[in-house]
């Protein structure tokens, strides 16, 4: 079997958004707003105060040091998307589903007292899927329930993916076991997936009591805790050889970036 023309779609999914990162430019809080400035106008700008020039502040160190320590940030964030795309995209392909089922959203009040639509990263229903496929999530549906200790009537599995999960922030938290309960009320079953193992334990495990099942980047062979075994079990395509496969054009792509990042021009 060749995986050559899947391969080259799906790393053009994951890298077009991190490629975005190479033209990062730091804004530096100035009056233009969050305009990105670069290296001549941060001179001007650096070179023009006096505390910062007397201070060596307007070096192009510092301006290479703020491009990289906001970039960094824009890098994580896109890999985020890049990630979103690529686990939606595989699933669509694997499953032969097309947009309509794959995507599924609630209603939510925001804190002004308006309505607004939220859109999960993907659905997996198995009245959308073939007899072998549909057997596979079911078999998956019953060990996930088990998993969570959950005993509700579940049709499928809605998923929120995620490069990694370090942050604590509790807006975030929040929004997310309301999302639990709204697929809940829809009969599917809540999923966080995390393709890395970078993950706060504390907020995974407060996940996991409230019944959101949690799957992470681990190499446990265990469908129900990792994500690349969910991968092999349910979906039918293993995440961990596409990686495998493409780490050599992958990384010299992601390294272009970090390289851009670095340098002050």
């Amino acid at each position: 079997m060749t995986f050559a023309n899947d391969d080259q779609r799906y790393r053009e999914i994951l890298l077009t958004p991190i490629r975005i990162c190479a033209d990062y430019r730091p804004a530096f809080g100035t009056s233009r707003g969050q305009e990105e400035i670069t290296l001549d106008a941060f001179k001007r700008l650096f070179g023009t105060d006096p505390l910062y020039h007397w201070l060596g502040l307007d070096s192009p160190l510092l301006y290479a040091a703020h491009k990289a320590a906001g970039g960094m940030t824009s890098v994580y964030r896109q890999v985020g998307i890049g990630c979103e795309r690529l686990v939606r995209a595989i699933i669509q392909d694997s499953l032969s589903l097309d947009d309509e089922a794959v995507r599924w959203g609630y209603d939510s009040i925001r804190s002004d007292g308006k309505n607004q639509r939220l859109t999960l990263d993907a659905r997996i229903d198995g009245d959308h899927l073939d007899k072998k496929a549909r057997s596979r999530l079911s078999k998956w549906l019953v060990s996930a329930s088990e998993r969570i200790n959950q005993h509700r009537d579940i049709k499928g599995a809605v998923f929120e993916v995620r490069q990694g999960y370090k942050s604590a922030d509790a807006k975030r938290q929040n929004a997310d076991l309301r999302f639990g309960l709204a697929a809940y009320d829809e009969r599917y079953l809540p999923v966080v997936m995390v393709i890395s193992t970078q993950v706060s334990s504390v907020v995974i495990e407060r996940y996991r009591q409230n019944k959101l099942l949690v799957l992470t980047g681990s190499e446990s062979i265990d469908a129900t805790r990792s994500t690349y075994a969910f991968f092999d079990s349910v979906i039918g395509y293993s995440l961990n050889d596409f990686f495998q496969r493409n780490t050599a054009a992958i990384r010299a792509e992601v390294t272009g970036v970090l390289e851009a990042l670095l340098t002050p021009a």
